[in-house]
């Protein structure tokens, strides 16, 4: 394992490359966390291993304000955290092993994944939005983040969402003129979206819609599962694994 930071414009992005045993070249999957989280959360490490048992390597990022990524968390925008992620796509395919290059994001990472995908589909071969949080650019619009109610107009220069989060007014601003349905018209290849039929934090039917949407996609249901998946992760894990070495044997 090779911890290290990838440089985004000055701004510093923690991150850990693991690689499979076998094998010189192989592909690789960038795997990212959501909204306050982390790369060492069990959900993340769980499908960091069956990246790794697919024979992938993974290359896990925290995102701006995130873990040990520069930042402060009440300042981090979807803005930002594009500009990370493209960085770390343009790093990830320099990479002399790599062959192909796979993402995938849980929560906000997965909304995350959605937008990067839009912009970057010649260079991504497939796509794992986890439990995808695209419904906040529209939340957003509407004034509200994660039950927290603002004016959408009148946006105060910070507000707290769930009692201890502080966020800038700039994350709703910046999240307001973000439009998910474009991305998602904008790639074509194959998407497995999992998401949990009991998700408290993203409500299960944007995964279900997000895979009528998508041209290829494939929508992988864990019953009675919360958003980070506490029940059933390894389901999550079979789900992931089976779709990577599906798209091994294809190409």
């Amino acid at each position: 394992m090779k911890e290290f930071y990838i440089n985004d414009d000055g701004i510093k992005i923690h991150a850990k490359l693991e690689r499979p045993d076998q094998g010189e070249k192989h592909p690789l999957v960038i795997l990212v966390h959501g909204y306050t989280g982390h790369m060492e959360e069990d959900h993340i490490l769980g499908v960091r291993d069956a990246i790794l048992s697919a024979g992938f390597a993974a290359l896990r990022v925290e995102m701006y304000g995130h873990g040990k990524s520069d930042g402060a968390f009440r300042d981090h925008t979807l803005y930002k955290w594009i500009s990370n992620m493209l960085k770390v796509v343009e790093y990830a395919g320099s990479l002399d092993f790599v062959t192909d290059l796979y993402l995938c994001g849980h929560s906000q990472g997965g909304l995350l994944v959605m937008l990067i995908a839009g912009m970057c589909p010649d260079r991504l071969k497939s796509i794992i939005p986890l439990s995808p949080a695209w419904m906040i650019p529209g939340d957003a619009r509407r004034g509200e983040m994660l039950g927290a109610k603002v004016d959408p107009i009148n946006i105060p220069d910070t507000f707290v969402q769930g009692e201890v989060n502080t966020l800038s007014g700039n994350y709703l601003r910046t999240a307001q003129t973000i439009h998910v349905e474009d991305e998602i018209e904008r790639y074509a290849g194959p998407v497995l979206i999992v998401h949990g039929d009991n998700d408290e934090a993203v409500p299960y039917e944007y995964g279900v819609k997000a895979a009528k949407l998508y041209r290829n996609a494939r929508l992988v249901t864990i019953p009675g599962d919360d958003h980070c998946y506490n029940s059933h992760l390894d389901l999550v894990e079979n789900a992931v694994r089976e779709f990577l070495l599906e798209q091994k044997d294809q190409n």
